[in-house]
């Protein structure tokens, strides 16, 4: 091992184990995993470069491996050479102009996506041969519905993003680049003021950080 480690860390995402971004030809996704693992591995042993992800994502990760039937020796390397730590919660500072932005985002969403649901209901109710006032107000009846629908499925949205909040809020407290293939989860993480990479290119990080060690060495 070096005298002088690196002391590099990241926090990985699920996309970076998924995506098909990081296989090389005819590689399936165990065979991709693996490669990736052994990789961290070596980063950990050379030049104490650390991998971490909160339990959440691990919890995701895990389950989709297993549910692509990825062997349970690949899920325990996964366990080995990749930290899992849960975020400081309560001790991690977030700019209060940060949680505006999300507050207005949301509000956002919320508005535009109402507002294609009523005109796609209006549109549908507008095609109908003899649209009479009983009905009209059956249609509104359906829109209020609709809305009532519509927030708690947006609510449940933002609590199925947790993983990708504690990722950030993880990278924040630990001072480590974000590794993603997620668009939304780099847009925030700009905001957060983290470095990112995208998850494709974080093997052939790793590999040119192994390289240049054995150069200098």
């Amino acid at each position: 091992m070096s005298e002088n480690p690196l002391k590099q860390r990241f926090v990985l995402d699920t996309s970076v184990f998924i995506t098909p971004e990081i296989r090389t030809e005819d590689e399936d996704l165990e065979a991709a995993v693996e490669r990736l693992l052994d990789l961290v591995a070596e980063a950990k042993l050379e030049h104490n470069i650390s991998c971490y992800m909160p339990p959440s994502i691990n919890e995701e990760l895990t389950t989709m491996l297993e549910e692509r039937d990825v062997g349970e020796e690949t899920i325990e390397k996964l366990n080995t050479w990749v930290i899992t730590k849960s975020p400081a919660q309560y001790e991690v500072m977030i700019p209060a102009e940060i949680v505006y932005g999300f507050i207005d985002e949301m509000s956002d969403r919320v508005n535009r996506g109402l507002r294609v649901s009523e005109k796609a209901v209006r549109k549908a109710e507008q095609s109908r041969k003899e649209p009479d006032h009983e009905h009209m107000s059956e249609v509104d009846k359906v829109i209020s519905d609709l809305r009532d629908e519509y927030r708690r499925a947006l609510r449940q949205g933002v609590l199925d993003s947790r993983e990708d909040f504690d990722l950030l809020i993880l990278a924040r407290e630990l001072d480590a680049g974000v590794v993603t293939e997620d668009t939304g989860i780099i847009n925030w993480a700009e905001d957060f003021g983290l470095r990112y990479l995208r998850g494709r290119s974080f093997p052939p990080l790793i590999e040119e950080y192994l390289a240049a060690g054995d150069r200098i060495g």
